[in-house]
């Protein structure tokens, strides 16, 4: 069953650690079964706090979702996220 990781950021707070960031995501996900649903594109908050971008990252299972964001790639490359923005990431298994 497919699995789901959402990322919404909701504040920026360095532009210089996001950098950082979106520099180190792409070699974390290299040899990785992920699909990029969507990718800070158009959207609208319909309801809850404001967002300033989301996306959407499809893998095969809840096991390799959690272990891509678990990997040590990933954990570096999240450490400048942590420091660049409030975001809020969930995991879903799909239906």
């Amino acid at each position: 069953m497919p699995a789901y990781v959402l990322f919404i950021r909701e504040r920026v707070k360095d532009r210089n650690e996001i950098e950082a960031y979106n520099k180190l995501v792409p070699p974390a996900m290299a040899g990785r079964d992920v699909k990029l649903l969507a990718v800070y594109g158009k959207s609208e908050t319909l309801e809850g706090p404001e967002s300033q971008g989301v996306v959407l990252l499809e893998f095969p299972s809840y096991e390799e979702a959690m272990a891509w964001y678990d990997s040590a790639e990933y954990r570096e490359a999240r450490a400048h996220r942590f420091l660049g923005a409030d975001y809020r990431v969930i995991v879903t298994e799909g239906a």
